[in-house]
């Protein structure tokens, strides 16, 4: 099943002219190309499929929604291949 998971964006930037990010899940870093969703802004949450922000959340759905895929073990692949592990990510609704 594919689904879209709920990141915070961390860093923005330019990649040969694509509007990318680095989005946060609850601790693991994931690029994603913005292009989809051109008013997103550093601290935003986005819904994140295949790669792709395909729409932003407020922090509070971004919660919700991290939990249900938790309790529904859909977070697997997050882990699976290569991640960046940034020192101070929080899961959405955590403090920080």
């Amino acid at each position: 099943m594919c689904l879209a998971i709920p990141g915070k964006i961390v860093a923005l930037h330019d990649n040969a002219g694509v509007r990318m990010a680095k989005v946060d899940f609850g601790g693991i870093t994931r690029e994603a190309c913005m292009e989809y969703v051109a008013d997103a802004r550093l601290g935003d949450y986005v819904m994140v499929h295949v790669g792709f922000a395909i729409s932003k959340v407020d922090e509070e759905e971004a919660a919700r929604t991290y939990k249900f895929l938790e309790e529904m073990d859909q977070l697997t692949e997050l882990e699976d291949g290569e991640t960046e592990h940034a020192a101070n990510q929080v899961k959405p609704g955590g403090d920080g």
